[in-house]
């Protein structure tokens, strides 16, 4: 298909900025990319296995012949990233990002390059690796990408960037950036918080030793570890600048997670038999979506198809 950018400018290599770049080259092969990242080991790496076309070391060559600008940062590095590139950007460039949540980095970008026509995005795709040799081009295939536009945004502009991430497989979906934030901090935000609190309660548990925990671990919480594994700094940056909506959220869960403490305690078998009905059923509707895998172990043997945080 026709590429809706000739020249596409990657900043992050890591699994998401892996993963566009090799999603522009399997999808848009027309396009020429560049891309940087701030350590120079991870640019060896990414120059080493062809990520991108030309592979630049300053953020500010990178861009300099950028039609697209994507971003693929930690969300607390977004303003500064932005910002170190701002005087070498082109003046018809579209900025975007991939970032998990929205309403901060939309501030972020917009003060650092108040100038250029910023389109905030998060495709709701990832894995719980990291590195530049982690992604894979077939990531986003079928995966939401939740594209937040600001008000007054050029319509021909957001048409434009809502065709680069279809043609990267993605099914996109546009809403208001706190709304975003609201919807990401309990279906993903929270999950990760929770996992990251299971597994490290299992660690600390005296009564069981470490090799207890690995040794006989359920699915149930193997799943977790694969969730608590994910990069610390994206995560870190992710509670921090969506803390509101995940404070909230994680009120919810805690007045929810009372209620059922009190059910066990009592032995009220029907009030938990019930809660676990409606959650099962939610569990069918994101199968029946094509969001997740309904093969044992969830197809984890098919690496594009398993299921992954995001």
């Amino acid at each position: 298909m026709t590429a809706p950018f000739s020249r596409i400018a990657v900043i992050g290599l890591g699994l998401l900025g892996g993963s566009v770049a090799r999603a522009i080259a399997a999808c848009l092969p027309d396009a020429v990319t560049t891309g940087f990242d701030a350590d120079p080991q991870v640019r060896a790496r990414a120059r080493a296995i062809g990520l991108v076309d030309t592979v630049a070391e300053t953020a500010g060559d990178a861009v300099r012949a950028a039609d697209l600008l994507v971003l693929c940062v930690p969300v607390g590095a977004m303003g500064a990233a932005a910002t170190a590139l701002a005087g070498d950007l082109p003046a018809g460039a579209i900025v975007t990002d991939v970032g998990s949540s929205k309403a901060s980095v939309a501030r972020a970008l917009a003060e650092a390059l108040p100038d250029h026509v910023v389109i905030p995005a998060h495709p709701v795709a990832g894995t719980e690796q990291s590195g530049p040799d982690a992604g894979f081009a077939t990531l986003f295939r079928n995966r939401w990408c939740i594209v937040t536009p600001p008000e007054g945004v050029d319509p021909a502009a957001l048409a434009r960037l809502v065709g680069f991430w279809e043609a990267l497989g993605a099914r996109v979906e546009t809403m208001d950036a706190e709304h975003h934030d609201r919807v990401l901090a309990v279906t993903s935000h929270l999950p990760h918080l929770i996992a990251y609190t299971i597994v490290g309660t299992a660690s600390d548990l005296e009564q069981v030793t470490q090799s207890e925990v690995i040794k006989f671990s359920a699915g149930g919480f193997r799943d977790f570890t694969r969730i608590a594994a994910s990069d610390p700094t994206m995560w870190r940056d992710v509670f921090l600048s969506n803390r509101e909506a995940v404070l909230e959220m994680l009120q919810r869960f805690t007045e929810d997670l009372t209620e059922l403490q009190k059910a066990i305690r009592k032995g009220d078998g029907e009030t938990l038999f019930d809660h676990f009905t409606r959650t099962r059923a939610i569990r069918r509707g994101i199968i029946a979506m094509g969001q997740d895998d309904a093969r044992p172990d969830f197809g984890r043997s098919d690496h594009a198809g398993a299921d992954k945080p995001a």
